[in-house]
């Protein structure tokens, strides 16, 4: 109702603004043309005062023996001598004017019979169709929620091939299958093999889903059609599935294609869940992609792919056999795959000769390949922003740590006090961590403020880990420890700049004794049941299967595990105290220590590797 309010008031807008434009138009040439009656008219001619006159119909266009523009009317029913005549022009006058008549049927004739009323008749029609129009729109779009909004990715235009995708050797070969058949899809259909109508590739954020469905899309040269799956769901029960219909229609006509859903488990959930998994237009969304699976005939070169981080919330009736019954695990890249990464996102970036890709592949464990992207691309801004025109190997150190801590925050003033407490604190983090065997080695110590933090030990492993042992844990703790017991050992007194540590080497005592079956007295058993809400997709409460006694104990074995590791840490600082202050001292000066510098520092002090029992 409001917008047709506005287009009416528009509408009668625009037709006054014609109107005024228009008369303007018809009487900006008669501005300065003097109106006549017929008895002036006479006089003037009897005083000899007119040069000429012109007709044109009833209108008399009339020059004055002065020069100047006149105008006058004659009576309609006579002609122009006659109704002087009757006015009583005299004879003798009349012949010195020069008499003309105009031809009627001229452009300017019509033009000044057209304009004034046919125009503003057209202008008024033009408004309302363009009213209507608008109307019609809207009423399209209102029966057109059932259409799908697909983008295609045409494979000639930003062509991606399993070249482009670094690492992943394994699921690189899951999927030759699939592109095989969409390339060659008789070799398997006379032998009676069938190709997995479905594809599910699973694994955590940034691992290269989508860009490993575009990669197969490239290589088998087909169609790709690409959406997310909340998309499909509205507000109007019935437009989801009615949109898998269209989607599954338009990828049938374009055949062999293939169909990417990103995100399925936006719709893909445990149905009958009762948290968030009860909404109908999301459950008949499901159904009809479940429906649809099954319909594809055996001949139909259609092949479905989705991408999820949360396969354990996916409906089993989507994984059964027949629909997503091909499942390709994406991995964390290890520290070759990290590299490759690397090398593909450096394309096109000048490196200094000395840029060594390997340490900064070792420096990233855990990351994804587009946490190496945003990486890269955070070297090449560092580069730039100060005024270098080649990416170095500092670039991509400092890189690494923007993206772990944050950037620096150099504008941060602490006084010497605090600097002198967060240098022991970190040198307390690096020396345990040197001093016991099974630590992961220290990569660099800084007390340049980062982010939340004042300083940071950076600390990583040798080589990729899958299983981890209680003694890597409690030296994990133990390294924790490390500033605590610096600072108790230094300034006799103890600051907040601990708290983080000690509630992180708590959480992972914890986790020791109720998780991972790690605690001596109450040996391999797990304690409390983790309830995940499937709509919120993460952990909401711990039910206590477990008598008020065993919690008792489980808070005891906590506590021994955490004096453990504290009691070590406090004995290496006590025994290389000279040590750790030649580190503090250090990082007063320089503020970061490289790891090199480091352990040169403390080769002099003859760390002896401790073991915690």
């Amino acid at each position: 109702m409001k917008t047709l309010s506005r287009n009416i008031l528009w509408a009668i807008l625009s037709l006054v603004l014609v109107t005024v434009f228009f008369s303007a138009f018809l009487d900006a040439g008669s501005q300065n043309v003097q109106s006549l009656t017929i008895s002036e008219l006479v006089q003037k001619i009897n005083a000899g005062e007119v040069k000429s006159i012109a007709v044109n119909g009833n209108d008399l266009k009339i020059v004055l023996a002065d020069g100047a523009k006149a105008a006058s009317k004659k009576e309609v029913e006579s002609g122009l001598v006659e109704t002087l005549k009757n006015y009583g022009v005299e004879a003798a006058a009349l012949q010195k004017a020069d008499l003309t008549v105009q031809d009627q049927s001229g452009l300017k004739y019509w033009l000044g019979i057209l304009i004034p009323t046919v125009l503003p008749v057209l202008v008024m029609i033009l408004i309302f169709w363009w009213i209507f129009r608008q109307a019609k729109t809207g009423v399209n779009q209102a029966f057109s929620f059932g259409k799908i909004n697909l983008k295609l990715f045409a494979p000639s235009k930003d062509k991606v091939t399993f070249k482009d995708v670094a690492g992943l050797k394994e699921s690189k070969e899951e999927l030759e299958e699939v592109v095989d058949f969409l390339k060659n899809p008789k070799k398997f259909l006379e032998i009676g093999a069938r190709i997995p109508r479905g594809v599910l590739l699973m694994g955590p954020p940034g691992t290269g889903k989508t860009l490993m469905a575009r990669a197969v899309a490239g290589e088998s040269n087909v169609p790709f059609f690409h959406i997310s799956a909340s998309e499909f769901v509205e507000m109007f029960v019935g437009v989801g599935a009615s949109r898998v219909r269209d989607l599954f229609s338009i990828a049938k006509k374009a055949a062999p294609s293939i169909i990417f859903i990103d995100e399925i488990d936006a719709v893909g959930r445990e149905r009958g869940a009762g948290l968030g998994g009860g909404h109908d237009e999301r459950e008949q969304t499901l159904n009809q992609i479940l429906v649809e699976m099954d319909g594809f005939e055996r001949e139909t070169n259609v092949i479905v792919m989705a991408a999820t981080n949360r396969p354990d919330v996916l409906d089993s009736a989507l994984l059964r056999p027949g629909r997503f019954d091909r499942r390709v695990i994406l991995d964390m890249p290890d520290i070759k795959a990290r590299e490759e990464i690397l090398q593909i996102h450096v394309k096109g970036k000048p490196l200094n000769k000395g840029v060594d890709l390997k340490l900064v592949a070792v420096r990233t464990p855990g990351f994804s390949g587009a946490d190496l992207a945003n990486l890269v691309n955070e070297a090449a801004i560092v580069a730039a922003r100060h005024g270098e025109r080649i990416v170095s190997q500092d670039d991509f150190l400092s890189s690494i740590e923007k993206v772990i801590l944050g950037p620096e925050r150099r504008s941060r003033v602490i006084s010497k006090n605090e600097k002198e407490i967060t240098a022991y604190h970190e040198a307390g983090h690096a020396l345990v961590s040197a001093a016991i065997k099974d630590a992961d080695p220290v990569h660099k110590i800084s007390i340049i403020s980062r982010g939340m933090a004042g300083g940071y030990t950076l600390k990583l492993p040798l080589e990729e880990r899958r299983l981890k042992t209680k003694s890597q844990f409690l030296a994990d703790l133990a390294v924790a420890f490390g500033g605590y017991a610096a600072e108790i050992q230094t300034f006799k007194d103890l600051t907040t700049g601990s708290s983080n540590d000690i509630r992180e080497a708590t959480d992972l005592a914890r986790r020791l004794v109720t998780q991972y079956g790690m605690s001596e007295k109450l040996g391999p058993r797990t304690f409390g049941k983790t309830q995940e809400m499937i709509f919120l997709g993460r952990e909401i409460s711990t039910e206590k299967d477990y008598s008020e006694a065993v919690g008792t104990e489980i808070d005891a074995e906590v506590n021994l595990i955490i004096q453990k590791s504290f009691n070590a840490a406090k004995k290496i600082i006590a025994t290389y105290k000279t040590a750790l202050e030649a580190i503090a001292k250090t990082l007063m000066e320089k503020e970061t220590l490289e790891q090199e510098e480091f352990y040169n520092l403390i080769k002099k002090y003859n760390l002896k590797p401790v073991i915690i029992r």
